[in-house]
């Protein structure tokens, strides 16, 4: 998993390969649930996906740029474009087949 830290957000999201970015707060605990189902997706996708975990309360910038109020928020970009923006926890179910419509 990428720190958003390390590399500017315009840069991050602006490939061809979808991009999940999981905005949370360590003190969130549907977070803490979450987390299991984005290791698995990733697992499973492998190098057909990126997968970033933005700290909610360390990055609030790029939050209240992109309206982030909850957690979990899930946003899904590919080629700088928002493709899927979700508050709360999703299902693996759901989050594969927002990928699949990118491909």
């Amino acid at each position: 998993m990428a720190n958003k830290q390390s590399t500017s957000f315009r840069d991050l999201i602006n490939g061809d390969t979808p991009v999940l970015i999981d905005f949370f707060a360590t003190w969130c605990g549907p977070c803490h649930a979450y987390s299991p189902i984005l290791k698995q997706l990733k697992s499973e996708e492998g190098e057909a996906l990126r997968l970033v975990k933005i700290d909610v309360d360390a990055n609030q910038a790029i939050c209240e740029k992109l309206g982030v109020t909850a957690m979990p928020t899930t946003m899904i970009f590919q080629n700088g474009d928002m493709k899927f923006r979700a508050a709360g926890v999703q299902s693996i179910g759901v989050l594969k087949a927002e990928l699949d419509k990118l491909r």
